[in-house]
């Protein structure tokens, strides 16, 4: 599908894209090949086909939460290079 100059060069505007001519060409064929291919699935009978959110059937694949021993504060801030009572001290960054 030819797309004209005239289109590509208006999406290129809202996006904010500066193109040279020979890259405005580049772009037509890419933007036609692209809208060829939606037009393609477009045509696709899909009367009777449950919408998905992914291809394969899949399941919740995370491990399950269970509680386990934490660090204590001493052991977690061991190798903090300053700290303030139980926290990380850190150089201030607003004045």
């Amino acid at each position: 599908m030819a797309l004209p100059l005239e289109h590509v060069r208006w999406v290129a505007h809202l996006a904010r894209l500066d193109l040279t001519p020979a890259e405005l060409e580049a772009m037509a064929r890419d933007l036609g090949a692209i809208i060829e291919y939606v037009n393609q699935l477009q045509a696709l009978h899909t009367d009777g086909v449950e919408p998905l959110a992914h291809a394969l059937d899949l399941q919740n694949v995370f491990r399950a939460d269970e509680l386990a021993p934490s660090l204590t504060v001493d052991a977690a801030l061991a190798n903090a290079p300053a700290r303030r009572g139980d926290f990380y001290a850190v150089p201030a960054v607003l004045d």
